[in-house]
């Protein structure tokens, strides 16, 4: 197998993966950092063209320092590409120190012996180094999921590709000239290894950017856009979620008091200020497990995996007196807003409708009782063993 048919095969793998970045961030453009990869890819093809074009040429050399800067420049916008995606920001620092680096080397590397082993690292040093950013933007992300780890080992192994390509050189003789490089043994095995890494690395990134683009489409789809609390389809989702791991557990029922008069007296826009101010009160005052959703108009749920009924009143009487005490002249409201809560202990067997409905009950109480108070639910009993603290 010829290394011009390698590079062909290359120059169609680049083609292809560029593509799909680019539809894929036509088509979804929260899909963080597929246009840079598209880019990266887009330079990759150019590099094969210079490739191609450089055995034509009676002078080498700036045809070759095109072709060293223009694949530099390919993995510095996938390396861009793949902080963005994982919400990082790119390491233009070292990035910038290994652009410095490449251009002090571009004389020193382009005077020396075309094959010798100095040459050979000289050239590949800033390749290694740009690689290897890779994995450790990956790494800061914080992700630490199979694909991700995938993903990380594949940098590392084109790594230390690139630092063992000289080594190949030695074993098998480097091309005559650069004229020759896509004629020789060398560049048959140097490209092979790259169509190797090109297709793992862009599957493993193809497979990363859909399973996180399907992921935000999930978490869209469950959460309230107004309250950006989970709505009502993605809090029973994860309340079901955290009742079938069992253990205690307290669901707190909430209602805006006089909600309709905020609407009439003083408009749906300060109405909708309400309810995202509430649902900020409840998202902020609650321990990060918590599961916290809008199931209604003006009504809310919270879900405290881990918890006791003593936990889940005290809960609630702190958003009580915090969203009290707050006032609310930006949104044309001359007066302060209270809540209701409705408090109850998850006992299994029952559901997530049977808990809902307890807590519920405890909440209307709560409203018959003057408002701006909680009630407690003690299991499903009776009236007469509820108690409520204003």
């Amino acid at each position: 197998m010829t290394a011009a048919f390698v590079l062909g095969i290359n120059m169609a793998v680049a083609g292809i993966f560029a593509v799909a970045f680019a539809v894929l961030a036509v088509m979804n453009r929260s899909a963080r950092g597929a246009w840079w990869l598209a880019l990266g890819c887009g330079m990759g093809l150019v590099n094969i063209g210079l490739e191609f074009l450089l055995r034509q040429q009676t002078d080498p050399v700036p045809v070759s320092i095109g072709i060293f800067l223009v694949y530099l420049s390919a993995l510095s916008f996938v390396l861009i590409g793949i902080a963005r995606h994982y919400r990082a920001e790119p390491p233009w620092i070292a990035m910038t120190a290994v652009w410095l680096v490449a251009i002090l080397l571009v004389p020193v590397v382009f005077s020396m012996t075309y094959g010798s082993p100095a040459r050979s690292i000289l050239y590949q040093l800033p390749y290694f180094a740009m690689q290897g950013l890779f994995g450790v933007a990956i790494w800061r992300s914080g992700r630490r999921q199979a694909l991700d780890l995938l993903l990380i080992v594949l940098q590392a192994a084109a790594a230390i590709f690139y630092l063992l390509k000289p080594l190949f050189a030695m074993i098998v003789g480097p091309a005559a000239s650069p004229q020759d490089y896509i004629m020789s043994t060398y560049a048959a095995i140097s490209q092979s290894g790259t169509v190797v890494v090109l297709v793992a690395t862009g599957l493993v990134l193809l497979l990363v950017t859909m399973r996180d683009t399907t992921a935000e489409m999930v978490a869209r789809s469950e959460t309230d856009p107004l309250s950006s609390v989970f709505n009502r389809r993605g809090f029973e989702h994860h309340a079901e979620t955290a009742l079938a791991r069992e253990g205690d557990m307290v669901l707190i029922a909430a209602d805006l008091d006089h909600f309709k008069q905020i609407n009439d007296n003083f408009g749906h826009a300060a109405g909708d200020g309400v309810i995202a101010r509430f649902a900020a009160v409840l998202a902020d005052t609650a321990p990060a497990e918590a599961i916290v959703g809008r199931v209604g108009g003006e009504e809310f749920a919270v879900l405290l995996p881990a918890a006791h009924l003593s936990d889940g009143r005290l809960y609630a009487e702190a958003v009580r007196n915090a969203f009290a005490a707050i006032e609310l002249p930006n949104l044309g409201i001359d007066y302060r807003v209270s809540a209701s809560f409705g408090v109850a202990q998850w006992m299994p067997p029952e559901s997530l409708s049977d808990l809902l409905h307890r807590a519920d009950t405890a909440l209307y109480r709560a409203k018959a009782g003057g408002r701006n108070r909680v009630r407690v639910a003690l299991g499903d009993l009776s009236s007469t063993t509820t108690f409520g603290v204003a």
